[in-house]
């Protein structure tokens, strides 16, 4: 255990064998019985440097021993360290040439959040979302057997990331091949909300299968006649289950099996893995660690020190955002919890983000009306189309980035039979420090297309709330999607409100040049881009249906429109607006502001509206090329 920090350490540390360790090859080169004092000054160094930022850090902390014996024993970059997800890649970007940077990740320009091979040599593959490590390591095993290349390959995958079924595809498709290929599972018994159907439950099969009960029943009998071996027995039967199953689990699947063994214990992992790293075919290492090793208040609370804001390393403070109002997914849990109050019907479902999708009140009221899946966005879908077959009203509480690896289920299961599941989409449009394998920037563009899918795209809290009322009050497939974070202030009210289906909302009434239609977040921008030019601003609130009849009405009283949007612009809500004119014979000249068509990295929100050009500036610049040859002649402009 490393000494924890204490009132006494008012300056960061200053470590003496990480100043060294520019490259893993500097790390390689010391003396095995430096290696524990190393892992107390990474540990020590990840602590401050996180804490102005803040970050990923009880993920990472939980990882310094397995980071650096992997490193020690591996040759790499040409061998391969998979990533899965990310959160416990911290270390490994300290020890692969980053240290100087660490304290811009998630930053504007800096580091980025998670692995990425355009960042370091060393990042063999881009991770975000989780339980992809497998797959992607066994296709660079196969591949470098192809090559005839003398090269190992592991994936370190947490065991909340084992709760996917991608991972059991992969450990199902790896097993049967010949190839040399290494999966550490990172078991600390938590991903980021505790785990759901975790590894304990994967053995429930072999528990209760005939013959182990028959064996347990038999030995009772006889052993029971002997008090003293039968206490024996009781106690080491929990212990046997451990440190049997698990191989049994992985073994049937065609590993070889190695485990579980202490994660802090760098001689005992480095010794395992020199070992592991020789051997054939597909190895499995069981590696058990502790989420915020060595750091007091990570370890008291693994959950909020998963991600936090930025905080004082010396305290342990986290510093609370000043901001009064609710964040959007405070509105939704809000909101859920009293839907579930009004009708019983009401379930939630969620794919392991209990507490980022608000949903820790809802459970504690609800516990039998609440289902937490684990890491399974597709099954999350499926079981909501099944709930709802049966006169349940189901509420998928899902971020925007992870309602992609359910399209497939959405689209067969739940909009092809018309059946009425609430998709509650948090963390649309662009999220910040997470970067752009969490932008929420395609969820309109993928819902769009779907038949029988109601979509609706809130502009502030209260109308978050009367837009998820709306949504649960229809016979039909409902998606409401909101940002991260706080919206404009506005205050919600509690009673349930829903909007006439497909009803748009004139906010400014402008001279007859421009109408500014706003879909969602962007009515900030559109109220004052429209006292800018004198233009009439249109809160949209549904992308599907759209408002035809105020449609029409605009583009028959104005010379040009233009639609905003926090989603891109290929596909989104304004090529909504533009098929809708097109199909109906309607010529106004369209700008469709969106995010352009490249992925928009991390840095703060008002960063990433910068990059979009969504921020005021941008769009004022944007509309003024636009609209400068549109007012004269009343012609589409070229380009």
């Amino acid at each position: 255990m490393v000494r924890l920090y204490t009132e006494a350490m008012d300056d960061p540390p200053r470590p003496g064998l990480l100043d060294t360790i520019e490259t893993p090859a500097d790390l390689r080169a010391l003396p095995r019985a430096e290696l524990p004092r190393l892992a107390a000054e990474l540990r020590e160094f990840l602590v401050h440097a996180v804490g102005p930022m803040g970050g990923h850090l009880a993920a990472g902390l939980g990882t310094v021993e397995l980071t650096i014996a992997l490193h020690y024993v591996f040759d790499t970059p040409w061998d391969r360290l998979v990533w899965d997800v990310g959160h416990q890649a911290y270390p490994h970007k300290v020890l692969t040439g980053r240290r100087p940077r660490l304290g811009s990740i998630k930053q504007a320009g800096g580091l980025a959040p998670f692995p990425a091979r355009a960042e370091s040599v060393y990042d063999s593959f881009g991770v975000g979302h989780s339980s992809t490590s497998i797959s992607a390591a066994l296709g660079m095993a196969i591949a470098s057997r192809q090559a005839g290349h003398d090269r190992r390959v592991a994936a370190i995958i947490g065991d909340g990331a084992m709760s996917a079924g991608l991972a059991w595809e992969a450990l199902n498709h790896a097993g049967s091949l010949d190839v040399d290929l290494l999966v550490v599972l990172n078991d600390n018994d938590m991903s980021i909300s505790p785990n759901v159907g975790a590894l304990s439950r994967y053995f429930a099969r072999v528990l209760s299968g005939r013959m182990y009960a028959h064996l347990r029943e038999g030995s009772k009998k006889v052993l029971r006649t002997m008090p003293v071996a039968w206490e024996l027995a009781r106690r080491s039967e929990v212990h046997a289950k451990g440190m049997v199953l698990p191989g049994t689990l992985f073994e049937e699947l065609g590993f070889n099996y190695i485990g579980p063994v202490n994660g802090h214990d760098l001689e005992v992992l480095v010794t395992t893995l020199g070992n592991m790293r020789s051997l054939p075919g597909p190895q499995f290492l069981h590696v058990v660690t502790q989420k915020g090793r060595g750091y007091a208040p990570a370890e008291a609370d693994p959950i909020t020190w998963h991600g936090p804001g930025p905080y004082d390393p010396v305290s342990g403070r986290i510093a609370r955002d000043a901001a009064g109002g609710p964040t959007y997914s405070q509105v939704f849990g809000a909101w859920l919890c009293d839907a579930a109050e009004r009708d019983p019907r009401v379930v939630a479902i969620t794919p392991a983000m209990r507490e980022g999708s608000g949903l820790v009140e809802f459970e504690q009221r609800f516990p039998e009306r609440y289902f937490d899946v684990a890491i399974a966005e597709q099954h999350a879908v499926t079981l909501a189309a099944g709930l709802a077959c049966e006169g349940l009203r189901p509420v998928v509480a899902i971020y925007s980035t992870f309602l992609q690896r359910g399209y497939d289920q959405l689209i067969h299961d739940v909009a092809l039979q018309r059946l009425p599941v609430v998709f509650a989409i948090d963390r649309a449009g662009l999220v910040g420090g997470d970067g752009a394998t969490h932008q929420g920037s395609f969820d309109l563009s993928f819902l769009r297309c779907i038949p029988n899918l109601v979509i609706m795209a809130p502009a502030d809290e209260n109308e978050c709330r009367q837009l998820l009322d709306t949504a649960l009050a229809l016979d039909l497939p409902a998606a409401v999607r909101y940002p991260r974070g706080r919206g404009p202030g506005v205050a919600v009210q509690r009673e349930s409100t829903p909007v006439p289906l497909g009803r748009a909302e004139l906010r400014r009434r402008g001279g007859s040049g421009l109408a500014l239609l706003s879909f969602g977040t962007m009515l900030g921008q559109a109220l004052a881009l429209g006292a800018h030019f004198d233009a009439t601003v249109v809160n949209m609130r549904f992308v599907k249906p759209l408002d035809e009849e105020l449609l029409r009405s605009l583009a028959g009283s104005h010379d040009a429109l233009v639609t905003l949007e926090e989603n891109a612009a290929s596909g989104g809500a304004g090529s909504a607006v533009l098929e809708y004119l097109h199909g109906n014979g309607l010529s106004s000249p369209l700008y469709i502001a969106g995010i352009p068509d490249h992925f928009i990295e991390h840095g703060s929100r008002e960063d990433n509206l910068a990059a979009a050009g969504l921020d005021f500036a941008s769009l004022r610049t944007a509309i003024e090329r636009f609209w400068r040859p549109v007012r004269p002649a009343r012609v589409q402009p070229a380009g």
